[in-house]
């Protein structure tokens, strides 16, 4: 009698026990896999125009703001589209450290290549920045560039606007970015320079010789998405 009873007990308490233990957590669903949940935005990079910049020393691929940049990018490839570049120099390096320094090009004012002048369009209104391999406008006054750019080695942001600072304090606008060929770009930042020529902060960093553009192309760069 007293085994059946114990035996009656373990059977009642069987079914008891199993349901005050703690279950298994179910697999964790990536938020972005959440039920009725909408899909992630996808990230498309700002519209470019990729152009082929070939020199006596090699090709530099850059990558043209034209939706950031609408004003400036659209002078440099009236200026690539016009065949305005092609003959002239990469006149122009400020080496002025270890990876770190500008090249400069373009028609120098020939009357016969250069454009009107522009208006200028702050990095404070596009969003990009004087960093390495950006390509940036020459400029005396905001508004008077017209053809002549700067590649930049290494961050040289201290060039960007800076509202609210003393004098000038615009900046200077950047329109693009090396995609390849910064190795060139290197290249014509080591070449040498004649000590005498050159005026003004110019002075002794006029390249001697002078580095040709043999021709530029354009062709369009699909946008890229950025997960």
């Amino acid at each position: 009698m007293l085994r059946r009873f114990a035996l009656a007990l373990a059977l009642i308490a069987a079914p008891l026990s199993a349901q005050t233990q703690t279950p298994s957590p179910a697999p964790e669903v990536p938020v972005s896999q959440s039920p009725g949940s909408p899909p992630a935005p996808t990230v498309v990079a700002p519209k470019t125009v990729k152009v082929a910049v070939e020199t006596s020393l090699g090709t530099i691929t850059v990558a043209i703001e034209v939706e950031r940049a609408p004003i400036t990018a659209a002078n440099f490839l009236r200026y690539v589209d016009q065949k305005r570049y092609d003959g002239t120099f990469f006149y122009r390096a400020d080496p002025v450290q270890k990876d770190f320094g500008l090249i400069q090009a373009g028609t120098r004012g020939d009357p016969k290549r250069t454009l009107k002048p522009i208006p200028h369009e702050p990095t404070t209104k596009t969003g990009l920045s004087n960093t390495d391999g950006a390509l940036s406008m020459a400029r005396n006054a905001p508004g008077s560039a017209t053809s002549d750019f700067f590649i930049i080695v290494g961050d040289m942001s201290g060039l960007d606007a800076k509202p609210g600072a003393p004098g000038d304090n615009q900046g200077f606008a950047v329109f693009g970015h090396v995609l390849d060929g910064m190795d060139v770009v290197h290249k014509i930042l080591l070449s040498p320079t004649d000590p005498n020529a050159g005026e003004g902060v110019m002075k002794g960093q006029m390249l001697a010789p002078k580095i040709m553009i043999l021709h530029t192309d354009i062709a369009p760069l699909q946008p890229r998405d950025f997960n």
